[in-house]
């Protein structure tokens, strides 16, 4: 009687055929958000001095908007590397990440709904600068609900998460959670009160637009805390926020270089976020570097 052969593992196809896809609706919705994060990109970091005229509010001083410009690059970053991965385990992240922020912006939103360009209060300004904020606030209503019953289906959808293959360095581990302590003690602290700006910034910021910095700080935050802890088994899901992560950082350091005057160089405030930003970068590149080689960080 010949012996039965031993059972062979399926092929790759077949694998990747069990992981639980990037389902179309959720692609739509992050191609449309890719769509707004660069329109929002370039209305506030590249053209940060030029809020009172092209965007929802103004916002004083040019550092902060281009500050929140790097954020909105960076989302465009996330979004775009998602939509190029089929595979949903791998933008699980990013996703979480844009929720966060969405939500959070809306509730700035609707706090500050005031200081919004509005027809009423706002008679003298022109067109395009009263649309964006008709437009900023249609978006920021319908987006987060959006988002939130697509995440919903996203995980009800069938199929499975590939294994974890390439543990996430202990060190890189280490270093991604004290700055999401930073990123969510700050964002926390500017969110729930945006008067402790004068003692946690290093630049003068409104209620309003210190919110939307939180906003940021809190989503990547938590991005961070997720990376050191959640999907800490395995590299490849943390790919794609590491290079928005570094693009982030990256982004900071030149909107800070472009507006040198507005930091306090002689308070020690603005030494430690250049420190913080300074890191963001080096983790991010270790995150993305460590991602594309696996192999050579199996034992880091």
């Amino acid at each position: 009687m010949t012996a039965a052969p031993p059972p062979t593992a399926p092929p790759p196809d077949a694998q990747a055929a069990r992981h639980r896809p990037l389902l179309t609706g959720m692609r739509t919705l992050l191609g449309a958000f890719a769509v707004l994060t660069a329109l929002a990109t370039g209305a506030l970091f590249v053209l940060s001095e030029n809020t009172s005229e092209t965007f929802a509010w103004t916002i004083q001083p040019p550092l902060t908007a281009a500050f929140i410009g790097a954020g909105y690059a960076a989302g465009f970053v996330l979004v775009v590397l998602s939509l190029r991965d089929p595979v949903w385990a791998h933008s699980r992240v990013p996703v979480l990440t844009i929720l966060v922020f969405v939500v959070l912006t809306l509730g700035a939103t609707l706090l500050h709904i005031e200081r919004m360009h509005f027809d009423d209060d706002f008679g003298g300004l022109d067109v395009l600068a009263k649309g964006a904020a008709w437009f900023w606030l249609v978006v920021y209503v319908l987006v987060p609900v959006a988002m939130a019953v697509l995440l919903v289906h996203q995980e009800r959808a069938p199929g499975e998460d590939p294994p974890p293959r390439h543990p996430v360095p202990v060190v890189l581990r280490v270093a991604l959670a004290g700055e999401s302590a930073v990123l969510l003690a700050v964002g926390c602290l500017l969110y729930a009160d945006p008067t402790t700006v004068a003692w946690v910034w290093p630049w003068e910021m409104s209620p309003f637009t210190a919110r939307v910095v939180a906003a940021w700080l809190l989503a990547f935050g938590l991005a961070t805390a997720l990376a050191a802890v959640a999907v800490a088994g395995d590299l490849r899901r943390l790919r794609t926020a590491a290079i928005a992560y570094t693009v982030f950082g990256v982004l900071v350091l030149v909107a800070v270089a472009r507006y040198p005057g507005t930091l306090q160089w002689d308070q020690p405030d603005a030494w430690i976020f250049l420190g913080v930003a300074v890191a963001v970068v080096l983790t991010g590149a270790a995150g993305w570097r460590a991602a594309s080689f696996p192999a050579e960080h199996r034992h880091g």
